[in-house]
């Protein structure tokens, strides 16, 4: 007869007649159920060895941030950004007189060919004011309105007015001693012309009536050559003072022009 060592059989052929409560055969008897329950045991440990990184995987990270319901808000006050101010920057131009102004040409000895740019007429400066470019007025500008004066001591600033007027604008004209038509003798009983034969035109003065009467800043405007314009400064700097200009009754320097017309004997 065939026997199956898995199965009990044998046991009971192997321990006839012998004590079978001997512990030997209890253990042997149970071998078969304790073989399948170690080798179901050892195929879960097995299975949850090989499983163990994927499950790490899947649960939650125990470093996870804790999050902290316990804020405390507080107000922050911002300071505004100043404005950067940039360095060479021009200043805004000024805004137009209440007076139309007149640029002034600055007297230039230069002959009559190189003339870029004539003097203004008497007519033009009328009623306005001389300057380094030419104005437009406004009527309607802002007069600028002086600060309230404090209770200390005061003292009076005068500010003296060295300003150079036009004969048009002014209230009080210089004038010659004896009058104008005396100064135009003077000049012609003093002037010398050239011994130029044919020589003929007009040759342009520009001179300051200071306030005590002198004569000074002598330019010529335009000259016809061979010595006029010379001639015009020599004569005009032997001149008497004259009687100054007044202006809000207070002495001013006054711009003066003078055309002589030189004519030689042909």
């Amino acid at each position: 007869m065939k026997l199956d060592i898995i199965k009990n059989q044998w046991l009971d052929i192997v321990f006839e007649g012998r004590n079978k409560i001997y512990g030997a055969y209890e253990l042997r008897k149970a071998n078969r159920s304790t073989t399948v329950k170690a080798l179901i045991i050892g195929s879960v440990i097995f299975s949850l060895a090989v499983a163990a990184p994927l499950i790490a995987s899947l649960l939650p990270d125990s470093e996870d941030e804790v999050v902290n319901n316990d804020i405390k808000i507080a107000t922050v006050k911002i300071i505004p950004k100043k404005e950067e101010i940039k360095p060479n920057q021009p200043p805004p131009p000024p805004p137009p007189p209440k007076v139309d102004q007149v640029k002034f040409v600055k007297p230039v000895v230069a002959k009559a060919n190189e003339v870029t740019e004539d003097p203004p007429k008497i007519v033009d400066l009328k009623d306005k004011k001389v300057g380094n470019e030419t104005i437009k007025g406004d009527p309607d500008a802002v007069l600028t309105v002086d600060e309230p004066v404090g209770k200390g001591p005061v003292t009076e600033i005068i500010q003296e007015d060295n300003n150079v007027y036009n004969t048009a604008g002014i209230e009080v004209k210089p004038d010659f001693p004896g009058g104008i038509e005396k100064f135009y003798k003077f000049v012609g009983n003093n002037y010398k012309t050239p011994e130029e034969e044919g020589l003929k035109g007009k040759v342009y003065v520009t001179f300051v009536v200071e306030k005590d009467g002198s004569l000074t800043d002598i330019k010529v405007l335009r000259d016809i050559g061979y010595g006029t314009g010379a001639e015009a400064i020599r004569v005009l700097k032997k001149c008497p003072k004259w009687t100054p200009g007044e202006q809000n009754g207070k002495k001013v320097r006054v711009l003066y022009s003078l055309p002589i017309t030189i004519q030689s004997a042909e």
